[in-house]
């Protein structure tokens, strides 16, 4: 486990939240819970992200919330549940902002994408500390992708948004002076929509499912 920074100013905490309340409609069953390496797709991701130097992490439940969380064994994160998960990941961000409580900003991951370890995370981490801003995003290198990083100063404007793909809408507008671009040079991992995309990441990176 990595040394964790000592912060004990409320303003220098950054705090992981991992969205991981989805319904898997196209997939057809929880993919939370679907089988990886010698745990879940879910358990994997949130064990990479306890492996970063984030000071906390907060992992947003919600779809068939009772086997997701008998699925986990986290180390450090916390669970909270959003009620509202059917509405779209948006309201598990909005959810997980009030799990975060008091913090200088978030690190906005995915459950289902088990690529993002914590080298990744560890990387756009120190860049945003070195230099803070309103938000950044990870810059691949073939596009943009998590995990993004907002500031406390950007909190109100996450839980005034409404609507599909309001987050993506929110960073592409802002100027690249507001919205960092932080390098990472691999491939955006992929991410668990449907079981080709299970079967494939799982192949990627050497997992058996």
């Amino acid at each position: 486990m990595p040394v964790r920074h000592g912060a004990t100013e409320d303003a220098d905490l950054v705090v992981g939240v991992v969205l991981g309340a989805g319904t898997s409609r196209r997939l057809g069953r929880p993919k939370q819970t679907l089988p990886f390496g010698d745990t879940s797709l879910l358990g994997w991701t949130v064990r990479n992200i306890e492996r970063s130097a984030l000071d906390r992490v907060v992992v947003v439940l919600g779809g068939a919330v009772e086997d997701v969380r008998s699925s986990l064994e986290p180390a450090t994160a916390s669970m909270v549940l959003n009620e509202d998960y059917r509405s779209g990941p948006l309201s598990s961000l909005q959810a997980g902002l009030d799990g975060a409580g008091a913090c200088g900003a978030i690190m906005m991951l995915l459950g289902d994408m088990p690529g993002v370890d914590a080298a990744v995370i560890d990387t756009v981490l120190t860049a945003w500390r070195r230099e803070p801003s309103w938000a950044a995003v990870t810059n691949y290198r073939d596009r943009i992708g998590h995990p993004f990083v907002f500031s406390a100063e950007a909190f109100p404007t996450l839980r005034a948004l409404r609507g599909e793909k309001a987050v993506w809408k929110l960073v592409h507008r802002q100027p690249e002076s507001r919205v960092r671009r932080i390098e990472i040079d691999r491939p955006c991992p992929g991410d668990v929509d449907t079981w080709d995309d299970y079967v494939q990441v799982a192949g990627r990176m050497g997992v058996a499912i």
